[in-house]
């Protein structure tokens, strides 16, 4: 099944995706800000990132810029409660597929990442 990267700074929030997607079979990990989620990216080459935009020592806009100079083509799904038109548009000119906002429903975000992930037999 695929791998799912949630990089969120609220363990809260990071139970709340994750378990839902569980459910559906995805393989979980979970990163706690922006520079342990940058290593996660690194050592487990997962299928998709959710990623969250207000984090301690480095943002999710910070990740997203990292992510776009080294070339990533691993998708990334913005979760965030920071609605600000500007910021969206930022974040998908970095290369994020989709923008959601907090609180997501969950039938919402298992749409979402399986339209992106291809089917794996």
């Amino acid at each position: 099944m695929s791998i799912v990267l949630i990089i969120d700074d609220s363990v809260f929030q990071r139970r709340v995706v994750s378990a839902p997607l569980r459910n559906e079979g995805f393989i979980i990990y979970e990163a706690v800000n922006g520079n342990d989620g940058l290593e996660k990216v690194s050592k487990l080459k997962p299928d998709l990132i959710l990623l969250d935009i207000l984090m301690p020592e480095k943002d999710g806009l910070e990740v997203l810029k990292e992510l776009h100079d080294a070339g990533n083509t691993i998708p990334v799904v913005m979760l965030t409660s920071d609605v600000q038109d500007s910021t969206k548009e930022e974040c998908l000119s970095l290369g994020a597929r989709v923008f959601l906002n907090k609180p997501v429903k969950a039938e919402e975000l298992i749409s979402v990442i399986t339209s992106l992930l291809p089917e794996k037999s």
